[in-house]
């Protein structure tokens, strides 16, 4: 593996635009939304290009790019893209290729994550977008319990196993009902986000993952109806509503990890940039007891892409932007801040490793994730599946008829799309 300094000196590029003033980027308001921000005063004083960050929350994002993307010339000069939307971006024609771009200026993007490429890179062979950040999912869980004699010998007694970080999913499984049942005050063995339709639909995949299920095969036939889904629906929906907190089916990510953050779960499944918070006194009761590993047979992968529309008024210097960002010594500077970064090198690097024990968890829970489906119409997708996930869970409907209505409405988005005949 070639070190940040090699790959510094091997990709190092022309950072000056020719009569570039501002690059105008619209933003999610999240953490790593800040890194990027604490970078620009650099990158002007290295290329005189100013760069604007226009910060909105989620819900505004699609809204206000939309009418941008469309038009002959809009707002944005690069903008940042949700794994959620590439189908309909590159499909409708609003990105750049940057092939041509990559080539010529030598940029190696061999060194992000496979799975993240095809998530937020390329799409039908073609790279439309620099991966910016990731959000997959992990375990994450309470080690100091896991490594405490008393539940390990209680737990031996009762299942005949070690109590150990796990490696499966029935061992994981077992652990949420030995904690739940272990007779703790106002504690519970998991805590879900339950709230549909992202935050459930977002949850769950690590469940159908676990299982061995998959969301389509390889010519695009859903695969919601497998016994392999509908074991998940069903171990999803015990959780919820046999061993996690009341209220646990309403509960965003917000909510859910409140919970395990004031000490009152042993283990939560999420987003892993929330490991770090873990350790922040003044987010959580548990600083040095939760730690993260990849969900067992692999977890739910999340990103963010750097892209210039076509729409760009100074697509030259959205691409030096672009080079900047996502250059290896940004990318570390932003990683020792504590961002979510998408390039294995990074994970390799041993100032972060000493900084950061648990970045070889993250790079392992990353290289094994799994992505969701992306096509024309994910959004759309992701509200059926919430729905029907969030009706078995609450038990006002089977689990097999929630995975039937969803495979058969997931099916049909998947024709109008012309990825299913």
């Amino acid at each position: 593996m070639r070190t940040l300094l090699l790959l510094t000196m091997s990709i190092a590029l022309p950072l000056a635009a020719p009569e570039a003033k501002t690059v105008n980027i619209l933003m999610e308001g999240v953490p790593d939304t800040r890194y990027v921000q604490e970078m620009l005063p650099e990158f002007k004083a290295r290329t005189g290009i100013d760069v604007q960050v226009e910060v909105v929350n989620y819900a505004e994002m699609h809204t206000k790019l939309v009418p941008q993307l469309v038009a002959q010339q809009g707002s944005y000069d690069a903008i940042v893209v949700d794994f959620y939307w590439v189908g309909e971006f590159t499909k409708a024609g609003w990105l750049q290729p940057l092939d041509d771009r990559i080539r010529k200026d030598g940029v190696d993007t061999s060194v992000y994550v496979p799975a993240v490429m095809d998530l937020v890179g390329r799409v039908g062979g073609v790279t439309y977008m620099l991966p910016f950040y990731n959000y997959a999912m992990g375990l994450t869980y309470r080690k100091d319990m896991l490594e405490d004699p008393k539940h390990q010998q209680a737990f031996k007694t009762k299942y005949g196993m070690d109590l150990k970080v796990p490696t499966g999913w029935d061992e994981y499984l077992k652990q949420v009902a030995y904690f739940s049942e272990a007779g703790i005050p106002d504690f519970k063995g998991v805590v879900n986000q339950g709230l549909r339709p992202d935050p459930i639909a977002m949850e769950w995949s690590n469940y159908l993952f676990a299982r061995g299920g998959r969301y389509y095969d390889e010519r695009w036939n859903p695969g919601l109806t497998s016994d392999a889904a509908v074991k998940a629906l069903e171990d999803y929906k015990t959780n919820i509503r046999k061993y996690g907190p009341v209220g646990a089916a309403s509960f965003g990510f917000d909510e859910a990890f409140n919970v395990a953050a004031q000490g009152h779960a042993y283990s939560y499944i999420t987003y892993n940039p929330f490991r770090a918070v873990y350790d922040d006194p003044k987010s959580s009761a548990v600083v040095g007891k939760m730690e993260i590993t990849p969900v067992p047979g692999g977890g739910l992968n999340g990103a963010w892409g750097w892209a210039i529309p076509n729409s760009s008024p100074d697509p030259e210097a959205a691409w030096t932007f672009l080079k900047y960002i996502e250059g290896p010594e940004v990318v570390k500077k932003r990683a020792m801040l504590g961002g979510a970064p998408t390039r294995t090198d990074v994970f390799d690097d041993p100032e972060l490793s000493k900084r950061f024990p648990y970045y070889p968890q993250l790079k392992q829970l990353l290289l094994t994730s799994h992505n969701f489906p992306v096509f024309t119409y994910t959004p759309q997708f992701v509200e059926v599946l919430g729905r029907e996930l969030s009706l078995a869970a609450t038990g006002e409907k089977e689990p097999k008829a929630a995975l039937e209505t969803a495979n058969a409405e997931f099916a049909d988005l998947l024709r109008k799309d012309g990825k299913l005949k």
